[in-house]
């Protein structure tokens, strides 16, 4: 009989996240999969762009090798190569996660699910009973009213996550995440690029302070960008792919990526036959991932949090645990850190200080310049780390700019999530010369005590 607590639809990070945990509490699982587990941030998304970025950061250091009194010289960049080690990347991790679900004796089924009715999914004419239906069908690459994606010239991330030329010419329609990291790997490959955004700033759902310094950074290497004004078409002709924007501006590349965000995969799913509650595509659910028909819930791209991977494992973990009975709390999303892994890369956890003010706190701020970092100096970056906390009270926000702060988060979560002080911090002893220092540098200074710091 093909009956289980858990079926999960979609192999993702959220849906093999609560697979592999309700198999850890005993429960029996299904996942089940149209392509390969591990979803999209596996093969299609974080990973593989890390990879590229790196393989970037690798091309810019041998760039400036004589910089740090190195004699070496950046040919060109071999694509194939590149993508075999990206692939190779891949391809550990993959089995690595094989290995692990068949551990746990899940059953995984490849095929192309549908919920049929509130306790069934049927997938190539059999059906799945769970006394749980976990949807997680995670999002695709979206794109604008009467922009064609022909997967060559016009192209979203899944195109561009495996080309083997390096274009001389992109233009990236998106200054988000997204938009930005792949504007930093193709400079780094040695494309001339173009950002266009919408938004009034680059990354503009983080604070105000880092998209300046980011934008900075960005002009230093030469990466161009127009923000807002919107996009009005795009034509392709010999000349590649020509952008007009409603300011009557033209942009004129190779390549054009189309980096406008990406929605929640639940058409032609049952979703809204079986009476779940939708919003714009998206399904909702309460803070434990519960949609509004008992027992079916849904975790990852699908319901309107953040779209990262991380978010959808904590989602998974919180569901499954749920499902088992051990009432786990509520995730906290501004507790949740983000980053944008461009160079310089972008970092925060908690509140920018404008949402801050909203939510009413008597905001107080603290930016230290990494230029009194030792470490900083020593790697050749720029950047900040910049405190928002309530007067008198605990750390509301922390948000970084510079290469590898992403790093720092670990701590950084923690603060934010503990809802510590200035004061609680700044007695913390960090490691010398390392970045992290800087993390306790910021701190000192906020609690009167400033360090190597003026103040």
């Amino acid at each position: 009989m093909n009956e289980f607590d858990l079926v999960i639809l979609g192999g993702g990070s959220g849906g093999y996240a609560s697979a592999l945990r309700g198999a850890q509490l005993g429960l029996s699982v299904v996942l089940i999969e149209k392509d390969k587990v591990g979803g999209t941030c596996l093969h299609r998304g974080c990973i593989p762009t890390k990879a590229l970025l790196h393989a970037g950061e690798i091309a810019d250091s041998t760039r400036h090798a004589a910089d740090f009194g190195v004699k070496a010289e950046f040919i060109s960049m071999d694509m194939l190569a590149v993508n075999a080690y990206k692939d190779g990347v891949i391809s550990k991790l993959y089995k690595g996660l094989q290995g692990l679900v068949k551990s746990r004796n899940i059953t995984v089924v490849e095929g192309h699910g549908r919920l049929v009715s509130k306790n069934q999914v049927e997938v190539n004419g059999t059906i799945y009973t769970g006394k749980n239906i976990i949807l997680a069908t995670g999002s695709y690459p979206k794109t604008l009213p009467g922009l064609e994606i022909d997967g060559t010239q016009i192209v979203t991330s899944n195109e561009a996550m495996s080309f083997d030329y390096v274009p001389k010419s992109v233009i990236v329609l998106g200054g988000g995440v997204i938009g930005c990291e792949f504007a930093s790997v193709w400079n780094s490959f040695g494309a001339d690029v173009t950002i266009i955004e919408g938004l009034p700033r680059l990354v503009a759902l983080e604070d105000e302070s880092s998209s300046k310094q980011l934008e900075r950074a960005f002009r230093k290497r030469g990466i161009k960008f127009e923000v807002g004004v919107k996009f009005a078409s795009a034509t392709k002709g010999p000349e590649g792919v020509t952008v007009t924007l409603e300011n009557g501006a033209t942009y004129t590349a190779d390549v054009l990526l189309v980096a406008v965000g990406r929605g929640p995969v639940s058409a032609g799913l049952g979703y809204e036959e079986q009476g779940i509650t939708m919003d714009r595509g998206y399904v909702l659910v309460d803070n434990k991932c519960r949609t509004n028909v008992p027992g079916i819930w849904a975790v990852g791209d699908l319901i309107p949090t953040l779209q990262l991977a991380h978010v959808g494992f904590g989602e998974g973990i919180l569901v499954a645990e749920e499902i088992a009975g051990l009432n786990p709390r509520p995730i906290n999303y501004d507790g949740v850190p983000r980053v944008t892994y461009s160079e310089p890369e972008v970092a925060s956890v908690g509140l920018t200080t404008a949402v801050a003010k909203e939510r009413g706190y008597d905001v107080v701020e603290l930016t230290y310049d990494l230029a009194g970092n030792g470490k900083a100096n020593i790697l050749k970056t720029a950047g900040s780390i910049k405190l928002v906390a309530q007067k008198n009270g605990p750390v509301l926000g922390v948000h970084m700019v510079g290469s590898r702060v992403g790093e720092l988060l670990a701590e950084a979560q923690l603060i934010f999530n503990w809802e510590a002080t200035a004061d609680d911090v700044a007695p913390l002893i960090h490691a010398h010369p390392t970045l992290s220092e800087a993390m306790g540098e910021a701190h000192l200074a906020l609690a009167g005590k400033p360090l190597h710091a003026h103040g």
